[in-house]
């Protein structure tokens, strides 16, 4: 199956449709790190129909949204019209311009990784911060569906990502996942320093609106996780870094 044939949800993921408790607490996360630079040039590098564009222009950012699918570009244009349609690999914008670069769970699904953590760094100013979110390949749930025998299975897949590489990448083609020396490499020979490298779990907005307290529940004990060495479970890496 070619990139083309593939469905879109595959492909290229699906982005934050609606604010919830999991996009605020990730949104704080931002708030923290970004420091006074949430009230400057801002790129959203993977921005989907907008939903954080919008957050961090509220905040006061001077907020850029970059997104790959036309559609999704489209519709984020709705929201702000400062949306560039186009592929993070090669931004279309000058080199030093962004004081704070977002890229939230975008590049696993790029055709170079490499290249397009290299473009972030290019286009943010000396002591501008990157802050990235991406897949964790020890969490046990492929969260990006799987395709088998042709097919494309939507939904969440136990075990897949435990899998050696060769057989993992054969399920799930369309997708990356991240270990800590994984996520390290794409940023070798980059200047940058690494203001925070951890791993967090999610806040299971789905499983709250199934089951309530219970829900809760279980969101409270992942979460108490990324204080103990079990975070290597977590569901995402949250890295920031610093250009110098």
């Amino acid at each position: 199956m070619t990139q083309n044939e593939m469905p879109k949800a595959a492909l290229r993921g699906e982005p934050s449709y609606v604010w919830r408790a999991g996009q605020q607490r990730r949104f704080e996360m931002i708030l923290k790190f970004a420091g006074e630079r949430i009230q400057k040039n801002i790129l959203e590098n993977g921005c989907g129909v907008g939903m954080y564009v919008k957050k961090m222009a509220e905040a006061g950012g001077n907020v850029t949204g970059l997104e790959y699918d036309f559609d999704r570009a489209k519709e984020a244009r709705n929201i702000s019209d400062k949306i560039i349609n186009a592929a993070g690999e090669f931004l279309p914008l000058p080199s030093s311009t962004f004081d704070l670069i977002l890229s939230h769970e975008v590049i696993e699904h790029v055709s170079s990784d490499r290249s397009a953590i290299a473009e972030m760094i290019r286009v943010l100013k000396v002591g501008g911060r990157a802050v990235i979110f991406c897949p964790n390949r020890w969490y046990p749930v492929e969260t990006h569906g799987i395709f088998w025998k042709g097919e494309y299975y939507f939904g969440n897949k136990l075990f897949v990502n435990y899998l050696p590489r060769f057989l993992r990448d054969k399920l799930a083609p369309h997708v990356n996942v991240y270990t800590k020396k994984d996520l390290a490499k794409l940023f070798e020979g980059l200047p940058v320093k690494f203001i925070e490298k951890t791993i967090i779990f999610g806040a299971y907005d789905n499983i709250i609106a199934r089951f309530g307290m219970l829900g809760k529940f279980l969101r409270a004990i992942l979460q108490f996780l990324e204080k103990t060495p079990l975070k290597i479970l977590g569901i995402s890496h949250f890295w920031v870094v610093e250009k110098v």
